[in-house]
């Protein structure tokens, strides 16, 4: 596969993962991973370490754009960011310990579970009482931990994660919490990227194509959220997420098999 061709499917792949991260308050990963590997034959580590690159300019512009219509908490990404930047150091050096077909299984398992955690949050009790300042420090640099490994393991934002958990346990409104969540997984999503670098996981032909494209997509699909409700959001991840994961439990058993 020439170098334009990678370029070419990075840059599809970065616009289209933009814009559902943007539109989602995620990184993007969960669209342009799969797109890697089916498309560019990349593999499943490579995928996972390239997403992060173009992760840190999805988070951006979202977040930028997030912030020019009020929908950004500094102090909450701040926090968020601290921890989660730490752990997604060690979160990349162990996706890098997987073997393969692990990776693959644990992404698949990693994407229905986040789509259930965003659908039924309508359903869980939301907590009404108003934490003082070190427990609400606690509780945030709480979610940036979780995500923070979620995000270096994973290749993606975290904001499938840590978006329900500001949501459910931060009581913090959904729109808001994902512009909070793309400035937070900036920081994060670089220091993945170093590491994953580090490994040889990343293929920076399809990186540049990859981040032009989430740069586009991203500033798209954030104008876009705030025009939608929060139930289409939620569907829109829900669905997509459950269908993939279900794709990649499928594959990762597929190779067990043939093994």
């Amino acid at each position: 596969m020439t170098r334009s061709t990678k370029f070419t499917i990075g840059l599809a792949s970065g616009t289209l993962g933009g814009f559902f991260g943007g539109l989602l308050g995620l990184g993007g990963g969960v669209i342009m991973i799969p797109l890697m590997t089916w498309l560019a034959k990349v593999t499943q580590h490579q995928a996972h370490g390239t997403s992060l690159v173009a992760i840190v300019f999805t988070g951006i512009v979202g977040a930028v754009t997030y912030y020019g219509l009020g929908g950004v908490d500094l102090k909450i990404a701040l926090i968020l960011a601290v921890s989660a930047t730490i752990t997604a150091r060690f979160g990349a050096l162990y996706a890098h310990s997987l073997p393969e077909k692990k990776l693959k299984v644990a992404f698949g398992c990693f994407l229905i579970f986040a789509s259930i955690l965003l659908v039924v949050k309508g359903y869980l009790p939301i907590t009404t009482w108003t934490p003082g300042q070190w427990t609400y420090m606690v509780i945030f640099l709480a979610i940036g931990s979780v995500t923070g490994f979620v995000s270096g393991m994973m290749g993606v934002g975290g904001g499938g994660v840590m978006v329900p958990l500001m949501v459910v346990v931060g009581n913090v409104g959904q729109h808001m919490a994902q512009g909070t969540s793309l400035l937070a997984m900036i920081p994060a999503s670089m220091s993945g990227a170093s590491t994953h670098y580090k490994l040889g996981n990343v293929n920076l032909d399809i990186a540049w194509g990859l981040a032009m494209g989430a740069l586009v997509g991203g500033y798209l699909g954030a104008l876009t959220a705030n025009q939608l409700p929060d139930i289409y959001l939620k569907i829109s991840f829900a669905g997509v997420g459950t269908w993939m994961g279900m794709k990649y439990i499928k594959a990762g058993k597929m190779m067990k098999i043939e093994k």
